[in-house]
């Protein structure tokens, strides 16, 4: 405990069993939003780009909002710490209203990718403040429970966001992706006004400036790199070299100026207890062999089993059912049991024998054999997608409980973003390898060709079945290359003890 801190109460008293309720829907409301705003506009994109051009700067606007969001949800979870929990959630609750009114106004291209900014930017204050508030809301056991539902929101949103964008478009305008968060974001703030009483810290703020734009200016350099690697940019380019080397030089720097300084934005205290370090170290591995892999298995879908792009998308479903369901009956069994330790552990073995099975799929597995092993990726997933979040919670001290809730979402982020950099560049060395020895020369199409329905459609039949022989091998040896990341993954797990649950507002 600092000197400017003293022991406060708790924080929920005043607030009742219904209020919390109501302020818990709020916060799934604003969670829906910022999550559901990552996925929206894919299908709006082409409509989007003939109203407002801008072709050459498109990949910014999905691009521009996850930048903003990776940034701001750790610092806007130590700012929670710092200042209280409500302030930062109606922050972004009406930034992120006034960004979604202003993309939709937006009169060109460069100013809808800067009012992309100011939504992500919300978009951190919003899921920060979701992960913090849950804890402050909620007994560890019965936090558990719900935060097992919020993992609703996030595979819902990743299943019906380009379904929702594709029908406002159809049937309204593009404009409406964004309008449509304002009902929405309405109402929480309504919630969130009306019922959220939580007092602040009683310290006084000390804000690490520094920290912040280390911490900002690396996760900067490390988004950008993983971004453009391979796709805008070749891996040995001196922009993708310069921007790998920047963001490990930032982050061993800001880790340095963490150690001495009054308020940081993730305590290093907080890696030295070893609940939080694993329940960083299964987040990244999760985030990139889960929603890493997740990204490309649509590209498998549309090249190799030859189904449309919005029919790709819906293949996901069994993987978002089976992590929804593992979420939630995962958070029943803590609710019940009080027991969790086992839990990361078993999400990492399931999850590399559901990998291990996808590695063995070719040209000719149907696509309900296909389901049921994503079904079994999800589900291994999902038994860690909340855990880790609780596990953080309860290794930190009530003080730091944004910060560590934020510090795990953020690795978990980070993990996603290194998985799909390096995923990528797997399949597209891989793909550049394979179909050299199926299609004759003269006849092999390039990568960005070969991904492409309507170019690969125009293309001859036996070319066209030595693409998809070609992408099926370079899958199976993606999801060889996932399994040592998940046997990690589960080395780190094992180390995990079981230390019982802290009641709320308890002070270490």
């Amino acid at each position: 405990m600092t000197a400017t801190e003293r022991p406060g109460p708790d924080t929920t008293a005043p607030m009742s069993r219904r209020h919390r309720l109501l302020v818990f829907g709020g916060l799934m409301l604003a969670g829906l939003m910022s999550s559901l705003d990552a996925t929206v506009l894919g299908s709006a994109l082409p409509t989007l780009v003939g109203d407002l051009g801008g072709l050459d700067r498109l990949a910014w606007v999905s691009t521009a909002y996850v930048l903003a969001t990776s940034v701001t949800v750790p610092l806007s979870g130590r700012l929670g710490d710092l200042f209280g929990r409500r302030p930062i959630l109606l922050i972004g609750l009406l930034g992120f209203m006034a960004g979604s009114a202003a993309c939709g106004a937006a009169p060109s291209m460069n100013w809808l990718i800067v009012f992309r900014v100011v939504q992500g930017a919300a978009a951190g204050c919003l899921l920060s403040s979701m992960f913090a508030l849950t804890g402050d809301l909620f007994e560890p056991r019965e936090r558990a429970k719900y935060q097992g539902y919020s993992a609703l929101i996030f595979a819902v949103s990743s299943i019906a966001g380009p379904l929702i964008g594709g029908f406002l478009t159809d049937h309204a305008s593009w404009r409406w992706v964004f309008y449509v968060n304002l009902p929405l974001g309405l109402a929480a703030t309504a919630t969130t006004v009306l019922f959220l009483r939580l007092p602040r810290p009683e310290r006084r703020p000390r804000i690490d400036y520094p920290g912040i734009v280390l911490l900002g200016a690396a996760v900067t350099c490390f988004t950008l790199f993983t971004s453009w690697a391979g796709t805008r940019y070749a891996w040995t380019s001196p922009v993708v070299l310069g921007l790998a080397a920047a963001a490990v030089v930032l982050f061993a720097v800001w880790v340095a100026a963490e150690r001495t300084a009054a308020e940081p934005v993730i305590p290093p205290r907080l890696f030295r207890d070893r609940s939080f370090a694993v329940a960083c170290a299964v987040a990244a591995v999760g985030g990139a062999t889960g929603f890493g892999l997740a990204t490309y298995l649509p590209m498998f879908f549309q090249v190799v089993g030859g189904v449309g792009a919005t029919d790709s998308g819906l293949l996901l479903l069994p993987m978002m059912l089976g992590l929804v369901a593992a979420a939630m009956g995962a958070g029943t069994y803590i609710h019940r049991t009080g027991r969790y330790h086992r839990l990361p552990a078993a999400s990492m073995a399931l999850s590399a024998a559901g990998v291990a099975l996808l590695a063995t799929m070719d040209v000719h597995t149907g696509l309900f054999t296909a389901g049921c092993y994503m079904a079994l990726l999800g589900f291994g997933a999902g038994l860690s997608q909340q855990v880790v979040m609780l596990i953080a919670q309860n290794a930190a001290p009530s003080r730091d409980l944004g910060a560590a809730g934020s510090g795990v979402f953020a690795t978990r982020m980070l993990g996603t973003a290194a998985g799909m950099a390096v995923f990528g560049a797997i399949i597209s060395s891989r793909f550049a390898e394979e179909i050299g020895r199926r299609v004759p020369d003269g006849q092999v199409p390039a990568f960005g060709d070969a991904v492409r329905p309507e170019v690969l459609s125009t293309l001859p039949g036996p070319v066209q079945d030595g693409v998809a022989e070609a992408f099926a091998a370079a899958f199976s040896d993606l999801f060889l290359t996932a399994l040592p990341v998940l046997a990690a993954g589960l080395v780190a797990a094992l180390l995990l003890r079981n230390v019982p649950l802290k009641p709320r507002g308890a002070k270490t």
